[in-house]
């Protein structure tokens, strides 16, 4: 039961627009506190965006309105203890829980962010976007219906001494070169409970 608990408490939904850690190229050894979903210079309003750009696709970032000049010159690191992704069989939705194959080793996940002056209220909002890629075999088997593309996801992991490599100066050939599948061999998932009711996050 306390279990169940405490896997529920770590549970987060992007479209709650939660507070993250991140830690950026222009401040790469001190952590800061970002909203999840990406606000744009050019958005009148964060709520007219910010559900749409919770991801960010590696292979189109360059070339999107949204994503294109944080892609080039605004990176980040999130680290996580792990992430959820849903599965569907027989017409139910099994949520996995996945992490490093090494209990206490974190993931790093790799975003681009920026900070957005909001005309109406003169507030500054920093927020970010995840990084995702096309997913290695294990991926591919959970994320068996993606809702918003063609092909199975997951999120740009990076390794244990590129993660640095992402915040330096880069071309965009370099950057790309990064976002690769992370190895399955370094990963496992298990199946979790599903949350119900109203309170429950959603995907």
């Amino acid at each position: 039961s306390m279990l169940r608990q405490w896997d529920e408490w770590f549970r987060i939904s992007g479209f709650e627009h939660p507070g993250v850690v991140v830690y950026t190229n222009e401040k790469p050894l001190t952590p800061a506190l970002f909203t999840w979903g990406l606000v744009p210079d050019w958005a009148k309003t964060k709520e007219s965006i910010w559900n749409n750009t919770l991801n960010a696709q590696s292979e189109t970032m360059f070339e999107k309105a949204s994503f294109k000049v944080s892609a080039e010159s605004k990176r980040c690191l999130i680290p996580a203890d792990g992430f959820y992704e849903h599965h569907h069989a027989g017409g139910k939705t099994y949520p996995f829980y996945i992490q490093h194959k090494e209990e206490d080793k974190p993931f790093y996940f790799a975003g681009i962010w920026n900070s957005w002056n909001d005309p109406l209220t003169g507030e500054t909002l920093s927020s970010f976007s995840i990084v995702t890629t096309r997913a290695n075999p294990l991926m591919a088997k959970i994320h068996n219906k993606p809702k918003f593309a063609d092909e199975p996801r997951m999120p740009v992991i990076l390794p244990e001494g590129v993660a640095d490599e992402y915040l330096k100066p880069l071309s965009q050939k370099e950057i790309l070169e990064l976002c690769a599948p992370y190895p399955e061999e370094l990963m496992k998932a298990h199946t979790v409970r599903p949350l119900t009711g109203k309170n429950s996050p959603g995907n």
